[in-house]
């Protein structure tokens, strides 16, 4: 998944997340909620709740959390090793990261 780190999705939509922890990416990552799809970057996370929003966690080294959207209808994730990728539900996509 990341450079070292993992996190798994469980099939009651939790979070499971294992390996390094320097930047955050085990503690800071979610303990509860409802998850419908998860993706890594090099040192950071996305987690999609099943509302719609998006969950970031681990390194900000290039704003890979602060840049994060905080509105919700938003249906798939995918990381790059040091950005991310959200597709809304109206096809547009939104980038934030390095």
């Amino acid at each position: 998944c990341g450079l070292t780190h993992s996190v798994g999705l469980r099939a009651d939509g939790t979070v499971l997340t294992w390996g390094d922890d320097s930047e955050g990416q085990r503690d800071g990552a979610p303990t509860s909620g409802k998850f419908v799809a998860i993706a890594c970057g090099y040192g950071h996370s996305v987690a999609l709740r099943s509302d719609g929003t998006v969950l970031t966690f681990g390194s900000n080294s290039l704003d890979q959390r602060d840049d994060a959207p905080t509105s919700a209808g938003f249906v798939a994730i995918a990381c790059g090793k040091w950005h991310s990728v959200a597709l809304r539900n109206d096809g547009t996509v939104v980038t934030w990261g390095g």
